[in-house]
């Protein structure tokens, strides 16, 4: 039996999400604060699922990093993997509330002081799933970190997983950034990408043919293709392709991250043995919820009820 369901490796921060809706960030006059970062709205989403999460990265040794921490803690998160630098104040995102794809703006500080000591190998051993984030390999020396520890987590038989949330403004090298990927992607992990993704990676529109060929020739088994509200397509090597509309929504309040919603809702499926199909299925359902909420899924539903 295994004690972790899921390993999070990569950026915590601070997301100041926009008061106001569809506003630029020039004309945001408010904003919120909320905990963020990909790979921690997924281990925080899967704690709500039930699941057992730990996180490994790096926050300030200061204010916000004490909210990052008493955050994780309230939502049943292992923080025993989080280190607080002396040096590096918490990353810090400020964030355009959007029906659509948000606009931000950066400040990253400690997110990429991730060390190999913050995951022994006898830790990785302890785990299924093993997920990372481009923007968590954007940076060294994180990204030699996640890269080590991601071949451990392959020899050691852990099922890997990435999203591939890349953007040129925080990895403005994008040749360097496909390399890394490739890197990443010998080790067969499940890919979760967007269309925004894809379209800022290549710099150019690539038809989905393309875009599964290319990533199932880097060694990736299932990647799945979110396309906002024309639905999900997902690619399977061994089971073909997949397609499913997106569920109709009256009303979308906040579309920061709903890609992490969705994808904790995927993992969540294939840790319970679920077919692709269903995969899918309650991962819209938990992406859905999200886009109904500003900030997080919200606290007083039972979020498992939901989705089954």
């Amino acid at each position: 039996m295994k004690s972790i369901d899921i390993i999070c490796i990569g950026e915590v921060l601070i997301d100041f999400i926009g008061h106001e809706v569809n506003t630029s960030i020039n004309r945001t006059k408010d904003y919120h604060r909320f905990l963020g970062g990909s790979p921690t709205n997924v281990a925080v989403n899967a704690s709500r699922l039930g699941l057992k999460s730990l996180l490994v990265a790096s926050c300030g040794q200061d204010g916000l990093g004490d909210y990052v921490v008493r955050k994780l803690k309230a939502n049943h998160v292992n923080t025993t993997q989080i280190r607080k630098s002396e040096t590096a104040p918490t990353s810090v995102i400020f964030v355009s509330k959007s029906t659509e794809t948000p606009d931000f703006i950066p400040y990253r500080q400690a997110d990429c002081e991730i060390f190999v000591e913050q995951l022994p190998d006898e830790i990785i051993a302890e785990a299924k799933i093993f997920h990372t984030t481009c923007f968590a390999l954007s940076k060294n020396p994180a990204r030699k970190t996640i890269l080590n520890r991601a071949k451990k987590a392959k020899e050691l038989g852990l099922q890997l997983s990435i999203d591939l949330n890349f953007s040129e403004r925080i990895w403005p090298n994008r040749e360097e950034a496909k390399q890394v990927i490739k890197e990443y992607l010998v080790n067969d992990p499940l890919v979760k990408l967007s269309e925004d993704d894809c379209y800022r990676l290549f710099a150019e529109y690539k038809t989905e043919d393309y875009i599964f060929e290319y990533f199932h020739n880097l060694g990736a088994t299932t990647i799945c293709l979110t396309k906002g509200k024309n639905g999900v397509v997902l690619s399977d090597v061994n089971q073909g392709l997949f397609f499913q509309k997106a569920f109709h929504l009256d009303e979308i309040k906040d579309t920061t991250g709903a890609g992490d919603a969705f994808w904790t809702g995927f993992l969540y499926a294939q840790i319970e043995g679920k077919e692709l199909e269903e995969s899918i299925s309650i991962a819209q359902k938990l992406a859905t919820i999200k886009l109904q909420n500003v900030g997080r899924l919200p606290d007083n539903i039972n979020i498992k009820d939901l989705i089954h």
